[in-house]
C-alpha cells in the first residue's frame, strides 16, 4: 500500500497565509498540515508516499526532506499548477497508481488517526470515504444506497437543502486498488482529460464511473471520527479547536467562541442555557415561510419594537425597551448607574463586569449551596450605603430562587432606602411558583426604583434571535436607554418573532411544564451518582458540587474530548470548592450526559 498526496494548489482563499507557503504548510496548533499527515502515514508502514507538488514546490520539498521520515517519499512536479486543477495533478501520478494499492489524499485535510484506519481495516479494496453532510461542509456531495453504493453525485445546481438528510460529503480521502486504477479509473481519467481539459476535478471521473453497471467503488461512511478541510481562515480557526492538543486547551478554545456551535454538530451544549421545548415546530415553520421577506427587508425602529414588547408582556410601551439580547441592555443600563452597587456572588458576571470594582459590594452566601433569602440580603446591605442592588432570580449559577413575597419584601425595603433594585428575571419562568414575574403595570407604576431585565433568548429558546427587554416605571431612564442604543438594534427575524409570539402562548406554558418535569427527573438521577452533589434549582440548570478528589477542570475536559459534551466549569467563579453547572436539556440529551458522568466518575473512583 502506498499513498498519493495532491499538494500542488495555491490556496488563494487563505490569502496572506499562503503568500509565501503552499497550503499544506499552514499550521494547526503549531504543526503543519503536511507534517501531521506524513507522521500519520509513517505509522502505517507504507511502501512509499508520492507527493504532487507545484506552488512553492522547492520550499515544500526542502521542508519535507528536513523532517527525515523513513518511508520513501517521491515528488512529482506540476509545473502548470496555476493553470490546471487537481485532475491534472492526479494524472501526473497515474503510473504510480497502477503499480500499487493507493491511499489518495488532498493536502488541505486534517483528521484523526482513526480516519485512516477506517479505510485500512475495511476488507473492500476500493472506497470513497464519506461523512454525513453538515452545514459547515463544502464541496462534492452524494447520495448512497443501503449497500454503500454511490447512487448519484449532487451538483451545485442540483443541491437541495430540503434533501440534506440524505446527503453525504466526500472527505477527499480514497482507497484505490491497483486493478481499479489500472483498468477503470486511469482509462476514464485519460479520456476525460482529452475531451474536457486539465482544469477540472478528479471527482468528475468518479461521477462517470459510478453510472457503470458495476462501478467497482463503494462508499465508506465515517461515524463520528474527526476531520476538517481547511480552505480559509475560518476553517483554520475551527480546526484549531477541533484538534486542540489537550482537553484543557480544547475547552478553553470552545468557550472563547461564546456560541456558534452549529459548526460542531456532534457536540451537545450543556453550557449555554435555553428552553429545550420551545419554540414549537409550527412557529419555526411560520418563520421559515417568511424567510425571504424578512431577510430582504429592514426591521422596524425602536418605537414599534416597544409596542410589540409592551403587548406581549401586558405593559405600556413607555415602560419597556427591547435589546439585541439582554446583554445590550445590561451594558447600556449599567453605564447610567452611579454610586455603590450591591452584587450577589456567584452570579451572572455581565453585571459586575460592567461596573467599577471600587464601587462594588459583594454578598457571598456562607453555605455550600450558595443559597440566601431576602432577609439575609437586607441584613447584609443595610449598612453598606449602596445606591443600587443587582439580583438575578433565579440566580446563575446556583439556581437559588426568591419567591414572590420575598421579592416584594426587597422591593419595599429598597424603595424605603432609596436604592435602585435591578431584578433579572431571565430564568424566572422556569420556577415552580406560577406567579413569578414582577413585570406588571401596577408594580412598575408603584415602584419607580425597580428595573426588570428579561432574556427572551433563554426563556423562550431562541438565542439566535438575540432578544431581551428591560421594563421599568422609570420612563425617563427607559427613554435615555432608547436614545443610547441603535434605532435598528433588533433584526427582522426577532421583530417577526415578537409579532407572532402571542399565538404560541399555550405552547410556551406547556414547554415550561415539560422543563420542570425533566428538571426533577434529571436532578433525581444526578443524586444517584456517587461523587457528585446536585443542588436543587428553580432554573433550567443544576449547579453540582464534585466531591474530593474530583476536579471540575478535568471532568469538563474529559466530557468534551471523550463524549462531545460541553458543561460549564465554575472554577473561575467559585474558589471554595469544585463545582460545575449542567443545563437541563431534553431527556435524550440529559441521558447522554448522565451515562457519561457515571462512566467518568466510576473510572475516577476506581483509580483512586
Amino acid at each position: 500500500m502506498q499513498a498519493v498526496i495532491l499538494a500542488a494548489g495555491m490556496g488563494r482563499r487563505l490569502k496572506k497565509l499562503t503568500s509565501e507557503n503552499t497550503k499544506c504548510m499552514i499550521q494547526v496548533n503549531g504543526v503543519t498540515l503536511i507534517e501531521r499527515m506524513l507522521m500519520q502515514l509513517e505509522k502505517r508502514h507504507l511502501s512509499k508516499i508520492v507527493i504532487v507538488v507545484g506552488y512553492k514546490r522547492q520550499k515544500l520539498m526542502d521542508y519535507i526532506d528536513g523532517l527525515c521520515f523513513e518511508t520513501p517519499i517521491i515528488y512529482i512536479e506540476n509545473a502548470n499548477y496555476d493553470k490546471t486543477n487537481n485532475i491534472y495533478s492526479l494524472a501526473l501520478a497515474k503510473e504510480f497508481l497502477c503499480q500499487d494499492d493507493t491511499l489518495l489524499f488532498e493536502s488541505d485535510l486534517i483528521f484523526e488517526d482513526s480516519v485512516i484506519d477506517e479505510l485500512l481495516n475495511d476488507s473492500r479494496d476500493t472506497l470513497a470515504l464519506v461523512d454525513k453532510y453538515e452545514s459547515w461542509m463544502d464541496g462534492t456531495c452524494m447520495k448512497l444506497g443501503k449497500d454503500d453504493s454511490i447512487e448519484s453525485f449532487i451538483s451545485a445546481e442540483g443541491f437541495k437543502y430540503s434533501e440534506i438528510e440524505s446527503y453525504y460529503k466526500t472527505v477527499n480521502i480514497y482507497k484505490f486498488s491497483k486493478s481499479f486504477s489500472a483498468f477503470c479509473y486511469i482509462p476514464f481519467l485519460e479520456a476525460y482529460l482529452m475531451v474536457l481539459g486539465n482544469n477540472e476535478y478528479y471527482e468528475q471521473v468518479l461521477k462517470v464511473i459510478t453510472v457503470l453497471d458495476e462501478p467497482m467503488i463503494k462508499a465508506k461512511r465515517l461515524n463520528g471520527q474527526l476531520w476538517y478541510e481547511i480552505d480559509d481562515i475560518q476553517d483554520l480557526d475551527i480546526a484549531e479547536t477541533l484538534f486542540a492538543p489537550d482537553a484543557k486547551k480544547k475547552v478553553e478554545l470552545i468557550q472563547k467562541r461564546y456560541g456558534g456551535y452549529w459548526r460542531y454538530p456532534q457536540m451537545i451544549d450543556f453550557c449555554y442555557l435555553v428552553n429545550p421545548y420551545f419554540p414549537p415546530q409550527k412557529m419555526i415553520d411560520e418563520m421559515e415561510a417568511n424567510f425571504s421577506r424578512l431577510v430582504t427587508q429592514y426591521p422596524s425602529g425602536m418605537d414599534v419594537h416597544s409596542i410589540l414588547a409592551a403587548r406581549n408582556f401586558g405593559i405600556a410601551k413607555e415602560n419597556v425597551i427591547t435589546g439585541n439580547g439582554a446583554a445590550e441592555l445590561i451594558k447600556s443600563f449599567m453605564s447610567l448607574l452611579s454610586g455603590k452597587t450591591g452584587f450577589i456572588r456567584p452570579t451572572f458576571e455581565e453585571y459586575p463586569n460592567r461596573y467599577d470594582l471600587d464601587k462594588s459590594v459583594y454578598f457571598i452566601p456562607k453555605n455550600r449551596d450558595f443559597s440566601y433569602t431576602a432577609s439575609e440580603l437586607i441584613e447584609f446591605f443595610q449598612d453598606k450605603d449602596i445606591e443600587n442592588l443587582i439580583l438575578v432570580n433565579p440566580d446563575n449559577p446556583s439556581g437559588n430562587y426568591l419567591g414572590k413575597q420575598q421579592i416584594l419584601q426587597l422591593i419595599t425595603w429598597t424603595g424605603r432606602q432609596g436604592i435602585r433594585l435591578v431584578l433579572d428575571e431571565s430564568f424566572a419562568d422556569f420556577a415552580d411558583e406560577e406567579d413569578n414575574t414582577m413585570i406588571k403595570q401596577d408594580i412598575l407604576d408603584k415602584n419607580l426604583h425597580l428595573y426588570i431585565v428579561k432574556s427572551i433568548s433563554k426563556s423562550y429558546g431562541v438565542p439566535g434571535l438575540r432578544l431581551g427587554i428591560l421594563a421599568s416605571g422609570d420612563k425617563e431612564l427607559v427613554y435615555q436607554m432608547k436614545k443610547d442604543v441603535s434605532i435598528w438594534n433588533i433584526n427582522s427575524f426577532a421583530e417577526f418573532y415578537m409579532q407572532i409570539e402571542e399565538k404560541y402562548r399555550k405552547n410556551y406554558i406547556n414547554s415550561l411544564d415539560r422543563l420542570k418535569e425533566e428538571r426533577r427527573r434529571f436532578y433525581n438521577e444526578l443524586n444517584q451518582i456517587s461523587g457528585i452533589r446536585p443542588i436543587a434549582s428553580q432554573a433550567n440548570y443544576i449547579m453540582s458540587e464534585l466531591m474530593p478528589p474530583l476536579l471540575a477542570e478535568k471532568l469538563t475536559g474529559n466530557l468534551l474530548v471523550k463524549y462531545n459534551l460541553l458543561i460549564k466549569n465554575l472554577s473561575s467563579k467559585i474558589k471554595t470548592g469544585q463545582y460545575v453547572r449542567l443545563a437541563v436539556r431534553n431527556r435524550k440529551d440529559n441521558d447522554k450526559l448522565l451515562i457519561a458522568l457515571r462512566q467518568e466518575l466510576e473510572q475516577w473512583n476506581e483509580q483512586e
